[in-house]
């Protein structure tokens, strides 16, 4: 293996990356890799057989020209010519670009839920990021705040202080989603419906309730969505009942995976309650995307783990990587995404080129 222009070096760790990838993909989640369409010559979601093609091959549509790494940290010596340093060194000839062309629009409103039960690896930062890009190109998106802590409504400027109407009223008492949905200040076309401390307790709340797991599904069905591209359910750091009803809710599940060892050794536990929610409650839900976070490209480790993610799970790992970012992580304190705080930042780049990906990728969906 190449790890920044040196080949065959000892990686520490790096048989451990590969067996925690392996042991996700093997023990009993192998429909669901199926459905993702991860290995060679995988089928896809409709049962077609998918072309087999190297994990570095470019995707069929019309998405950025190479793999968009921003890396925060200097280059090293050297990294230059690596893919690494190629792809940096492109993604910073767009920053501060003012273009807002249009972005293609779905055929009809996609529900993804941004899920992973491992706190800490931008589950939230990646669905409010991605929301904001989206929007900024004409695209409609509603974000709905399943994490009691509510930090993606804070990240939008969407108040949700404790006593005001939020998912918790959609969830146990069935109030209709349009008496809570708000619009994001300064964000035409972007949406939240928030979350307040009292979903903490929807948990338990919800546990003695008849088809309990359906019950955001339910919500989302009686809401208007004819005027909206993109449903984004940010999800808690768990696999509860407020995760599974995102799951059941949703038709694509997008996941969020840190560049660290400890962000695979839960994969497995999400492919599996993937698998069951797909068995068992919601036929039509797939993985249909992986974004790599908080890529620091200092570390060996780092560069494995994004290698290794993307021979396991090939086309569904979107070409870019969201490297580690302080702005990112400054963005919420002002009530905005890194979108509109600071555009030109790496970060911001990052998510920019990861949501027209998304939006490009939509068209062949």
């Amino acid at each position: 293996m190449s790890v920044n222009g040196a080949e065959d070096l000892h990686v520490p760790g790096s048989n451990r990356v590969r067996n925690a990838l392996q042991a996700a993909v093997s023990r009993g989640t192998s429909s669901a890799v199926v459905t993702v369409g991860a290995v060679d010559g995988a089928y896809g979601s409709e049962g077609e057989r998918m072309p087999s093609q190297p994990p570095s091959a470019g995707p069929a549509t019309p998405v950025p020209d190479s793999e968009i790494v921003v890396p925060d940290a200097p280059l090293s010596p050297g990294d230059e010519d690596t893919p690494i340093g190629r792809a940096a060194e492109a993604a910073v000839g767009v920053r501060g670009a003012t273009s807002r062309e249009a972005w293609p629009r779905p055929k009809r409103c996609r529900i993804v839920t941004v899920a992973n039960q491992k706190g800490g690896v931008g589950k939230t930062t990646t669905a409010v990021n991605l929301a904001a890009s989206l929007s900024q190109h004409g695209i409609r998106v509603l974000v709905i705040d399943l994490d009691p802590q509510g930090n993606a409504s804070t990240a939008l400027d969407v108040d949700h202080h404790v006593g005001r109407d939020s998912v918790y009223n959609a969830l146990v008492e069935e109030r209709p989603l349009g008496d809570i949905v708000s619009p994001v200040p300064d964000m035409p076309g972007l949406y939240c419906a928030p979350a307040t401390i009292d979903l903490a307790g929807a948990e338990i709340e919800l546990v003695p309730m008849v088809a309990r797991e359906g019950r955001l599904s339910r919500a989302i069905e009686r809401f208007d969505t004819s005027n909206l591209d993109y449903v984004l359910i940010d999800c808690p750091p768990s696999l509860g009942l407020l995760t599974v009803n995102a799951l059941v809710a949703a038709e694509e599940v997008l996941i969020p995976i840190q560049c660290e060892y400890y962000a695979l050794e839960g994969l497995e536990q999400l492919l599996r309650t993937v698998e069951l929610v797909r068995g068992h409650l919601n036929a039509k839900l797939k993985i249909s995307t992986i974004l790599l976070t908080m890529y620091d490209g200092r570390t060996r480790l780092a560069t494995q783990v994004a290698d290794d993610v993307k021979t396991h799970f090939g086309e569904v790992v979107l070409h870019t990587i969201i490297p580690r970012s302080v702005r990112v992580s400054e963005a919420p304190s002002y009530g905005q995404s890194v979108i509109t705080y600071d555009p030109s930042s790496s970060g911001a780049v990052a998510y920019a080129e990861a949501a027209r990906e998304l939006a490009y990728r939509a068209v062949t969906a």
